[in-house]
């Protein structure tokens, strides 16, 4: 399903964008806009590796529909853009997004996974330790970010966070073909 992926993926370029700007305008401290400008950076890289799989598999990303949970998810990082949504909240939507990737990636390479070799590339490029460092700093500006929000900010912020774990799962069942 790594062309549901790719069309996540440039959706999730405007997101992040939208973040940088929130970033700018909003952050207290400015290394949060060079981590943010690094991981909107590596997505350009992530864009072509997905269209070199999709030659390899003799898919054509052009005519990839995309499917219900994609769709939702799409519309839900969209709706984060809106320039009345906090930085507090888009940042900690980010750091979710990203970690629960990595995280199952990770999950992938540990000893006893029965990940198919063909996976074992995949898997390494965002299970491997230089991202889960990325997300530990992304985790890093959020707990900062809620350590000085509000309560209501923090319940907003807890919101988001199980709406991104609820899209997750949907788009994890969408990969597996279980939707």
């Amino acid at each position: 399903m790594q062309a549901q992926d790719y069309i996540f993926v440039r959706a999730f370029v405007p997101f992040i964008a939208s973040i940088l700007v929130k970033a700018w305008k909003e952050s207290d401290v400015s290394s949060d806009i060079d981590l943010i400008l690094s991981g909107m950076a590596a997505l350009n890289d992530e864009i072509a590796w997905f269209k070199k799989e999709a030659l390899k598999w003799g898919v054509a990303l052009n005519s990839v529909v995309p499917h219900k949970a994609n769709v939702d998810y799409c519309r839900f990082l969209e709706s984060l853009m809106n320039p009345d949504v906090e930085y507090t909240l888009a940042i900690t939507a980010f750091w979710a997004i990203e970690t629960v990737y990595q995280e199952s990636f990770a999950h992938c390479l540990e000893d006893g996974s029965k990940t198919p070799e063909e996976l074992k590339e995949t898997c390494q490029r965002w299970g491997n330790e230089g991202f889960g460092q990325y997300c530990s700093s992304l985790q890093n500006i959020t707990n900062r970010r809620l350590e000085k929000a509000s309560d209501d900010m923090f319940s907003k912020a807890e919101v988001i966070l199980i709406r991104v774990l609820e899209h997750e799962v949907e788009f994890w069942n969408m990969s597996r073909g279980t939707i």
